[in-house]
């Protein structure tokens, strides 16, 4: 083997060969001394006294350079503008690097360090308004305070739980199941370019051009969880992925917190299932902080508010509507539907939405009598 390969070069080699584990990366590079250029220089029989490798893996790791085009790979990268961050950089993962089997490396679009603490939202991809409705509201809260929002670009909760993190600015994370130049959905390419101009990062342990098989999304789940201090899953199946994503987190010690939904909705199985297996049932961004008990001077900076709206007294993230339905409470007004449709000029139906959403937002509170007012 070449004697300029750089230590990261070889790491990529590992990390692109094929049916190579990364627990069986992990023992290579445990036995022979942590350098993975030694790995790929090694002899087989040396390599097949390692558990977990046998005469296969031996194969593949003496023809690597059949295997593997390392300066083509790294031409695709640059032209991708794609980075490989291996464990040994700062910027890699804290958490994950604590899970049994981290990648040795991720494929990363986008600069973001993983200084702050992250944060797993999660759920079905055949969602309800109102799973994307507390999706959105969970991950701007959360991103307010300055956690990093964590999910995987799939439609339903994981583009919400994203977009409701980018609506205030703040940082959110893709997790994706295949090669970082395969975006899918492939109507979240906007979405995918967002967060990346928005200080975020998608990240992929699989190589560009690697399509999605029957495990790649099972692996991308256990990155997800790795990374987070806590998985939140607001909609699933019992059969979902979310719940393969929320047993990764309770065999990585991670919290689990799941949304309470509708008894007759397919899509809260998941969640009421979890609840009952003794996931924190989670009502608003308040359960999860008094879980994660972190001190004074610990937690994350919050995103400040636009001084606009710090001036108006208006609490930042509102939309025109709730902004208006929000200001008719202003005074104490204590106020029955119709007199804030008179007030505010909203129609019935979009009138309902926006008093849920502040009712999610936790700025107005619906009375015994019917009536909403603001919160104290």
């Amino acid at each position: 083997m070449s004697n300029e390969m750089s230590e990261r070069q070889a790491f990529l080699v590992l990390n692109a060969l094929p049916n190579i584990g990364p627990v069986t990366l992990r023992r290579l590079l445990e036995e022979l001394g942590g350098d993975p250029r030694v790995v790929l220089s090694t002899e087989r029989r040396r390599l097949e006294s390692v558990k977990g490798v046998g005469p296969v893996i031996s194969e593949t790791m003496a023809t690597w350079r059949q295997q593997v085009d390392v300066a083509r790979e790294e031409a695709q990268m640059r032209q991708s503008a794609v980075d490989f961050i291996t464990t040994r950089d700062a910027v890699y993962p804290r958490l994950l690097k604590e899970i049994y089997d981290p990648p040795i490396g991720l494929y990363r679009k986008g600069q973001y360090d993983f200084k702050h603490p992250c944060v797993a939202i999660v759920g079905s991809r055949e969602t309800t308004l109102y799973g994307q409705t507390v999706a959105k509201k969970f991950g701007a809260e959360l991103a307010r305070l300055g956690f990093c929002v964590v999910s995987g670009l799939a439609r339903g909760i994981d583009t919400a739980a994203h977009e409701g993190a980018l609506s205030v600015g703040g940082k959110t994370v893709a997790v994706l199941g295949t090669g970082l130049d395969i975006i899918y959905p492939p109507e979240n390419l906007g979405l995918y370019r967002r967060i990346e101009a928005g200080g975020g990062a998608i990240l992929s342990e699989f190589p560009l051009g690697r399509r999605a098989d029957r495990q790649s999304f099972a692996m991308r789940n256990r990155i997800v969880a790795g990374m987070s201090e806590a998985t939140i899953v607001v909609e699933s199946d019992v059969d979902g992925g979310s719940m393969i994503t929320a047993r990764f987190a309770g065999e990585h010690g991670r919290l689990i917190f799941a949304v309470p939904g509708r008894i007759d909705q397919k899509t809260s199985a998941g969640c009421h299932q979890l609840i009952r297996d003794g996931a924190t049932l989670l009502t608003s961004v308040d359960d999860l902080l008094s879980e994660l008990s972190y001190l004074d001077g610990l937690r994350p900076a919050p995103i400040a508010e636009k001084p606009a709206e710090a001036a108006a007294g208006r609490p930042a993230n509102l939309t025109e509507d709730e902004a208006r339905v929000y200001a008719c409470f202003r005074g104490g007004n204590i106020l029955l539907p119709d007199a804030v449709s008179a007030a505010s000029g909203l129609g019935a139906g979009p009138l309902s939405a926006t008093l849920m959403m502040l009712e999610l937002k936790r700025l107005i509170v619906k009375r015994a009598d019917g009536a909403f007012e603001a919160r104290g």
